[in-house]
């Protein structure tokens, strides 16, 4: 027998996230298990839940929308992280932003706002885009079967501090093409040198012990809680002490951040 709706939602109760408040959530199928009914209920639980607040999934399409490839079609162009994602974007209601390469979806309370004008930004994560948007809204970041390596916020964070050697100088001349056919030219500088996320996983111990993130489940997957503020104020000021903090892929040094 697999989770049930009901058992689901009691899940998302138990880790206390605020109903009526902001939640992004990127995840892995797979790892949240057999699920009676499958991906949608899982979906179901999670919109129903969240029906006071505002429900944010990734609709991510860095993958494959470039230079070569421009144009990244709101209505049409698929995600590249997740078919609970995948799923999301195309539901009744659910609005998807308009960045050409990190997109959001969104469904509830100011969904049209939360993703209103990415489109005018040259980098994925701008402040004043949806990921921004999850601090000014002091969102919940669940990361469901997945860890910090898929937390897409964090390069918003290291965005903000500008550290060094995250984007490309020039621009690829990319195109958000809307449902009714309108193209609009979105001039994009992507991220570029090593794969920086992979590094992430790094600040996962010091940060839960200072109570920016905690443990959950939802179905068989671990969960993790993250505070969008918390995660902000803590590396904001780990990153300006060290601006080459995820520069390497080696295990911080003990004691150095307690």
């Amino acid at each position: 027998m697999g989770y049930t709706q009901a058992e689901l939602t009691a899940q998302l109760k138990a880790m206390g996230i605020d109903a009526g408040g902001t939640v992004l959530m990127h995840s892995s199928m797979k790892k949240i298990g057999d699920v009676e009914g499958g991906a949608d209920t899982v979906l179901d639980a999670l919109s129903e839940y969240m029906s006071d607040g505002l429900l944010v999934l990734p609709t991510h399409t860095w993958s494959y929308i470039n230079a070569e490839n421009p144009r990244y079609h709101v209505a049409s162009s698929p995600t590249c992280v997740g078919i609970l994602t995948e799923l999301f974007r195309q539901r009744p209601g659910v609005v998807r932003s308009w960045h050409p390469t990190h997109s959001v979806a969104a469904l509830g309370r100011d969904a049209a706002a939360f993703t209103a004008g990415d489109e005018r930004f040259d980098t994925p994560c701008a402040r004043g885009s949806a990921w921004g948007k999850l601090l000014d809204r002091e969102a919940v970041i669940l990361l469901a079967g997945v860890d910090f390596r898929r937390n897409t916020y964090i390069h918003g964070i290291e965005e903000w501090v500008d550290i060094p050697g995250r984007m490309t100088d020039g621009h690829e001349a990319l195109i958000t093409v809307l449902p009714d056919g309108t193209e609009i030219p979105v001039p994009s500088r992507r991220h570029c040198g090593l794969s920086w996320s992979q590094h992430f996983w790094k600040v996962e111990e010091v940060l839960e012990r200072r109570g920016a993130w905690y443990r959950g489940q939802l179905g068989d997957a671990p969960v993790y809680v993250c505070s969008a503020v918390r995660l902000y104020e803590e590396l904001k000021a780990m990153l300006e002490k060290d601006p080459h903090l995820f520069s390497d892929n080696e295990p911080l040094v003990p004691g150095a951040w307690d």
